[in-house]
This record gives structure tokens, C-alpha cells and sequence, in this order.
């Protein structure tokens, strides 16, 4: 060593020095391993331990190449020997750590098995999962309510979920009377005579408005019978459930109701959509619309036609079967209110459908033309029912 030394000091002073820094980066690869297991972290643990291996490596590269620019080291001076004491030091604790990088790699391997084996566990409750789903639609289906359900809820019962389902009952009744009026039209229907014969005393500010009354028409067959847990539809004396309910809900939610009618066109809904059909389109009406009543006597029949016709109704009666079914999943009931012709005006239960009215200053209360929507009571909270108001002037 001290021949080496004495012919290149330079580089052997070099080469001690990288040994050192090579022995500090290594303690420093080996905190970091340890630090990636509290918490466990798998890609740290993995670069961590490829930094052990890459620093022994540069160890061992200079280990050979100081044997063989020194194969033979002729003495030995006090300080090497303190050197080498602490070379063989360091190599002792590179043990070490190779038995601990091992470990790791051991423990790695392990929590890589859990890891698999949890997915797998994932994977059988999704398919369990969606196997309950598919049971609580087919249940949902069914003539026969189930009890004792006990199935997977995708959303929460809250008064927000039935005031959102109020909105699109509401948005279903006006796009289910565009069609009805422009089938109207086609068929060469006096308009004016038509929306007086629904309601004749109400004084109308535009005659755009008169669509109020055929709105107004189809919300009062559409709602007959909502205050009745049946719905006035016939069953077999079913005792039905809270869950019951939400679970019909549920079922027909995210459903085309066409599709679901192929299924199953006995189902309760299914019945439900032929009463309905048949109280909302008059046969002089049908007649008048396409010809003859073909469309009405396949209804009759237990049919559910795939016409566009019915199955825009479908998509209305879709809406007000929903909001019912979730009306009577809350405890207590959700209760309807209904509001007459001729009713003094509250803005406490009410809620104009025309939002420019210029208001008089006399002390009269306007009054109510048609009622365009129910109202409805949920726990100790009130959703307006939406209104038109008679006699009322508008702001162009």
C-alpha cells in the first residue's frame, strides 16, 4: 500500500475518497429504503432498493480495480492498517445490508401477493354487486314486489332528489304537449275552442299562453289517482315497502321504458302506461290524429306500440311513475296538493308559470287560471305547485 502510495498518491488518495463517498451514498440508499416502509410505498421501496444494488456495485467495481493495479501490497503502515480495519468495517455492514435489501425484497414480494389478492377480492364483490343490481331492475320489473330486499342504493332518499324529480315531471308534461298540439294542428283542430273547452273562463294575456291549457290537461289525467298508493293501478293485493318503492324507483331510473315494457309489458308500470294512455289521448282525438284507432285497440289489447307517438308518452309517463314510486318511499309520505280554478293567488303554494305579470294596484289577488303542476308537501317543507293566472297583463 505505501509502494502504491508512493508511486501515485494522487490516485490513490482518489480512490480512498470514492470509497468513502460510495460508503455514505450507500447508508444514505439504505435510509431511504427503510423510510419507504413507514408508510409502505411500493415504487419508492422499488427505487430505493435499486439504489442499494447500484451503489454495491460501484463498491465492488472499486474494490476490483484497486486489485488489479495492486496485486501484491508489499507492507503495511499503522495508518493502512486503521484503513483497512475500517474497509472491512464498512464491507461487514454491506453484509448487512445485503441481508436486510433481501428482507425488503422478501417483505415486497409478500404485500405484492396481498396486493393481488385484494384485487381479486375487488373484482368478486363488483361481480356480486352488479349481479344484486341486475336482480333489484328485475325485481324492480316484476308484478310481484319484493319485501325484503335488501339491494345496493346508487343515491340517496333527500328532499333534493324529489325536487329534482318534481322538474322533470314538469319539463315532461311541456315537451309531451308540443307534439300533442302540433298533431293537433296537422289535423286541422280549432286551438282556440280546444283550450277553452279544458278550462272557458280563463282570460288568457297572449294567446300563446292557451298552451297553459293543454298542459294543464294533461298534468290533471297524468296526476289522477297520485294520492293513492296504487296509483289507481290494480295489483294483486301486494303488500308493498318503503324499500319496495325506492327499489321500482331505482330499477326503471336509468332504464329506456320501451325496452323495460319488452320485458315485462304486464308489470305494474306496464298497466300503468295502457290507463294512462288511454284517459290522456281521446279516441276522437287518436281518430283524428292517424286515421283510425288501430294504436288505441293494440293498447287495449295489452300492447305497448313502437310508435314515435307513444313512445313520447312513454317518456312523460316514465316522469310522473318515477316521482310517485319516490313519493311514497319517504316516511312519512310525500302528500300532493292540487289547486282549483278560480283560487286566490299565494306565493306561499304557488308559483306563476309567466314570471313578467304586471301586478295591479287595486287590493285584488290575482286569480288561478289552470294549474299547470301539483304542488306537493315534503316533511315540513312545501314545493309550489305551478300555476297560470287569469286576467293578468304581461310586461312586452
Amino acid at each position: 500500500m505505501e509502494d502504491a502510495m508512493n508511486q501515485n498518491p494522487e490516485a490513490m488518495e482518489t480512490l480512498i475518497s470514492k470509497i468513502f463517498t460510495n460508503i455514505s451514498s450507500l447508508k444514505s440508499a439504505y435510509i431511504q429504503l427503510q423510510a419507504a416502509h413507514t408508510p409502505y410505498d411500493p415504487d419508492k421501496i422499488h427505487t430505493a432498493d435499486k439504489l442499494v444494488i447500484s451503489e454495491l456495485k460501484n463498491l465492488s467495481e472499486l474494490k476490483h480495480f484497486y486489485r488489479e493495479n495492486n496485486p501484491k501490497p508489499v507492507c503495511v503502515s499503522p495508518q493502512d492498517s486503521r484503513l483497512a480495519a475500517e474497509i472491512q468495517e464498512q464491507q461487514s455492514l454491506l453484509k448487512t445490508y445485503e441481508v436486510m435489501v433481501k428482507k425488503f425484497q422478501s417483505e415486497i414480494q409478500n404485500k405484492d401477493s396481498e396486493i393481488h389478492q385484494l384485487q381479486q377480492q375487488i373484482e368478486e364483490a363488483s361481480q356480486k354487486r352488479a349481479k344484486l343490481e341486475k336482480n333489484l331492475k328485475l325485481r324492480g320489473l316484476s308484478t310481484k314486489e319484493s319485501e325484503d330486499e335488501n339491494g345496493f342504493f346508487p343515491v340517496d332518499l333527500t328532499p333534493d332528489l324529489f325536487t329534482s324529480a318534481v322538474e322533470a315531471a314538469a319539463k315532461a308534461i311541456h315537451d309531451f304537449s308540443k307534439p300533442l298540439i302540433n298533431m293537433m294542428k296537422a289535423a286541422g283542430w280549432d286551438l282556440d275552442a280546444a283550450a277553452n273547452s279544458i278550462e272557458p273562463d280563463v282570460v288568457y294575456a297572449k294567446r300563446a299562453h292557451k298552451k297553459y291549457a293543454f298542459e294543464s290537461y294533461i298534468c290533471q289525467r297524468m296526476f289522477s289517482g297520485f294520492e293513492l298508493e296504487t296509483f289507481s293501478v290494480k295489483s294483486d293485493n301486494i303488500t308493498v315497502t318503503k324499500e319496495s318503492f325506492f327499489h321500482q324507483f331505482l330499477a326503471l331510473r336509468e332504464m329506456d321504458p320501451l325496452d323495460m315494457l319488452g320485458q315485462n309489458p304486464d308489470s305494474i308500470f306496464g298497466k300503468f302506461c295502457r290507463s294512462k294512455y288511454l284517459v290522456v289521448v281521446h279516441p276522437k282525438m287518436e281518430a283524428s290524429f292517424f286515421g283510425n284507432l288501430d294504436q288505441r285497440n293494440y293498447v287495449m289489447g295489452g300492447g305497448h306500440p313502437r310508435t314515435p307517438f307513444y313512445q313520447a308518452f312513454l317518456k312523460l309517463t316514465k316522469t310522473i311513475w318515477l316521482l310517485h314510486r319516490l313519493a311514497y318511499s319517504f316516511e312519512p309520505n310525500v302528500k300532493v296538493f292540487q289547486v282549483k280554478g278560480g283560487s286566490e293567488f299565494s306565493d306561499v303554494y304557488m308559483e306563476s308559470v309567466v314570471k313578467n305579470l304586471i301586478m295591479d294596484d287595486n287590493d285584488e289577488k290575482p286569480k288561478v287560471g289552470l294549474m299547470v303542476m301539483p304542488g306537493f308537501w315534503i316533511g315540513g317543507s312545501v314545493i309550489q305547485s305551478k300555476v297560470y293566472l287569469s286576467g293578468m297583463k304581461v310586461a312586452e
